[in-house]
């Protein structure tokens, strides 16, 4: 796990992102599995990784202090529950910590404390990204991770299609890992604010660098299988330039839901995607 690598970190070319090129050996990290991973998810793979020194707190829990900062995309700072939003795999804290003592009985889902697996199951178990299905990048300081992850490109370089935020959740070894963003570069989804009570229909935009874009829009929440809704595909493309979609959703039950945009066409179906989290009321 704590291999340490060199590599090199290249700017996105248009329609690529990042690209990390590992120098040295790299090991493969066990396959997801419970019920949060994907049917049918192919062993991953692992590029570069780097641990780096303590960091940031994780998910404060309900009823202390909510940091000022913004979350991630930037919005204004949510309540409750501190500056970061639980999107995935675990919508309160109660479930969580119900977690944690089924698995100190059992040993049941040990992948939850592992934050390349929780990022690899939440791009293709949560999301449904099944070519996105290796780690290109590991970052971690303390209770926060930051995880690229990607596809293949030709040629032995992998691209990475997002870089995945996550804390953990709680307090202790084995609090388990939660995403809570996305770290954007090229693509990014600034609107709605992170953490913002929402209704549909949702007007949806950001930035992106690329050539020839196709733009689509999910809202989703863990409890659903299916999107609660779906718009496509806004063209786009320039360098930093405005996009914005509207899209409609019904039946959201959970707290908090994933907005996701995606776009791709090139090489794959999914390049990149970037994702934002908001509040139901």
């Amino acid at each position: 796990m704590n291999i340490r690598l060199r590599f090199r970190l290249f700017a996105a070319t248009a329609g690529t992102g990042l690209v990390l090129t590992a120098c040295g050996s790299s090991g493969s990290p066990p396959s997801a599995s419970g019920p949060s991973a994907a049917p049918g998810t192919s062993s991953p793979s692992r590029s570069a990784t780097v641990s780096v020194p303590s960091g940031p707190s994780a998910i404060t829990p309900p009823g202390t202090s909510a940091p000022t900062t913004p979350g991630p995309g930037g919005g204004a700072p949510p309540l409750g529950s501190g500056r970061f939003q639980p999107m995935w795999p675990f919508t309160t804290l109660a479930e969580a910590r119900a977690w944690e003592r089924d698995f100190h009985s059992t040993g049941h889902q040990p992948w939850h404390l592992d934050p390349d697996e929780t990022a690899l199951s939440f791009t293709q178990g949560y999301l449904g990204f099944q070519d996105i299905d290796r780690v290109t990048a590991h970052i971690v300081r303390g209770p926060d991770a930051r995880i690229g992850v990607g596809l293949s490109r030709p040629a032995g370089v992998t691209g990475t299609a997002a870089v995945i935020h996550l804390v953990r959740y709680g307090t202790g070894p084995d609090a388990p890992w939660e995403v809570v963003g996305t770290d954007d570069t090229t693509f990014s989804l600034t609107n709605p604010g992170y953490g913002l009570i929402v209704r549909s229909p949702l007007l949806t935009g950001g930035r992106i660098t690329g050539v020839d874009e196709r733009i689509r829009i999910q809202v989703r929440q863990p409890s659903s299988a299916a999107p609660l809704g779906t718009s496509c595909c806004t063209a786009a493309g320039g360098n930093g330039r405005h996009w914005k979609e509207s899209v409609s959703f019904s039946g959201p039950g959970d707290p908090v839901l994933t907005v996701v945009a995606s776009t791709g066409g090139h090489i794959a179906e999914v390049e990149r995607f970037t994702v934002t989290a908001v509040r139901t009321g």
